[in-house]
């Protein structure tokens, strides 16, 4: 057998049907379409010096810091010098575009939506009895124990129980509801009485409530959330039909 596969581009297309990606890409393409075209209408202009910014962006995301690793990764993605600069081109449209569109919109809804804004630094074990974890946590409440302690002897993932059952920086839609409101409503340093969710018994440290900022960060998540609910609805409301050049066309009713 020959160490060569030739791939065609029927084959390519054979194999996007048989995985089920067309939806998908059919999707993503009805994206770009939407964003140039609304671009368009909207007046986004593109200087040179921002096509230049947006291309060394893309270099750094991608890693490729020589120009001998650009060349690599071109002919890894099949890509051309004119497809590296197109990519570049539609990053920059799309954060134009969401700019233009919801910028002066993001204060408002930061605003109308700052608890969902809100973080917890928690630590977390989980227990499959429910009466042991409310023993732990009454000899957490009288010093009979650490935290650390209990971590080590009931985690079972190696990096989490080094940790100490540390969860990180984690926002109140990153909780289950009923874990969310006792964590939110706590008063921090404090160990919460066991939670009882499907996964078992809940035994969590919330050291610290993070009141919402607005500051850079949460502003680029809301616009990113803004632009992206936007482009869904259009979406939703279009059918796409694909021409794929044989008996079988895709329609997609979003």
């Amino acid at each position: 057998m020959s160490n060569i596969i030739k791939v065609s581009k029927e084959d390519i297309i054979y194999h996007i049907k048989i995985s089920c990606q067309i939806p998908s890409l059919l999707e993503a393409i009805a994206t770009r379409k939407i964003i140039t075209e609304t671009a368009e209408k909207e007046g986004i202009v593109i200087e040179i010096a921002e096509l230049q910014q947006s291309a060394d962006n893309l270099r750094l995301a991608n890693n490729l810091i020589k120009a001998e690793d650009t060349w690599a990764w071109l002919q890894k993605h099949y890509l051309s010098l004119d497809n590296f600069e197109e990519i570049a081109h539609l990053n920059l449209v799309s954060a134009k575009l969401a700019h233009h569109l919801f910028a002066d919109k993001v204060e408002p809804f930061f605003y109308a939506h700052q608890l969902d804004y809100s973080a917890a630094v928690t630590y977390e074990v989980i227990l499959d009895d429910e009466d042991l974890s409310l023993e732990i946590f009454y000899a957490l409440q009288e010093g009979e124990i650490s935290f650390q302690e209990v971590a080590r002897q009931y985690i079972q993932n190696p990096e989490i129980r080094r940790a100490g059952g540390y969860q990180g920086i984690r926002k109140r839609s990153d909780f289950r509801p009923e874990i969310a409101s006792a964590v939110f409503a706590s008063h921090p340093p404090e160990v919460l009485k066991p939670i009882i969710t499907p996964k078992g018994a809940h035994l969590i440290i919330v050291e610290e409530i993070i009141e919402p900022q607005l500051n850079d960060p949460t502003r680029v998540v809301i616009l990113s959330d803004l632009f992206t609910n936007w482009l869904k609805e259009k979406i939703s409301k279009l059918e796409i039909v694909a021409t794929l050049g044989d008996d079988t066309n895709s329609s997609s009713s979003a």
